[in-house]
């Protein structure tokens, strides 16, 4: 598998966070990944698209919940089709000091869509995605990018997330990760 097995980053993730963590989902197969590993630290600390996958919610999810429960450490979870449509909000997220902590599962692909698409009528049209560097994205932005590639580099990454966030500047870990056949079978809805 080329990147990191999307499972492992999660779980390590899961064993990280602390009982201050808020999660916030935006996202189709990674995130969906996420909603079966993270592990919500209490009530209302799990906010998602909802049902009908309104994707792109995320960083305005992300702000009001830095702004509704400041001393909680919030965790944006994206995919990278989701970052794609509200990534710009970074700028918000640095002019306003919100130190969100976002992590972007990138496999370069609308994986949840190309499953099924591509099962049944063999053609990953508009499912293909660049491997965008993310994190130099938000640096543009003002905020800190770290880029991840190795499992031995989650750790250190989460780690300089959190010390990053807690001095009062937002951070987002773009994570390469590889694909796995762990949703194979589930229905996207």
């Amino acid at each position: 598998m080329d990147g990191i097995n999307p499972l492992h980053f999660l779980k390590t993730l899961d064993a990280f966070l602390d009982d201050r963590a808020l999660l916030v989902a935006d996202g189709g197969d990674f995130v969906a990944s996420a909603a079966y590993t993270l592990r919500p630290r209490g009530p209302l600390s799990w906010l998602d698209p909802g049902v009908f996958g309104t994707l792109g919610v995320g960083a305005g999810f992300a702000a009001g919940a830095k702004l509704c429960r400041p001393d909680a450490e919030v965790w944006l979870i994206y995919g990278d089709g989701s970052a794609g449509y509200t990534l710009a909000e970074f700028d918000t997220l640095v002019r306003h000091k919100l130190p969100v902590i976002a992590v972007v599962g990138n496999d370069a692909g609308w994986s949840q869509i190309a499953r099924d698409q591509v099962t049944y009528l063999q053609d990953d049209v508009a499912t293909v995605l660049a491997p965008t560097a993310y994190d130099q994205v938000v640096e543009g932005l003002g905020a800190k990018g770290i880029s991840i590639a190795q499992p031995e580099e989650i750790v250190p990454a989460l780690e300089e997330a959190r010390r990053t966030a807690a001095g009062g500047r937002p951070v987002l870990i773009n994570v390469h990760i590889g694909r796995t056949g762990f949703r194979d079978g589930s229905i996207s809805m």
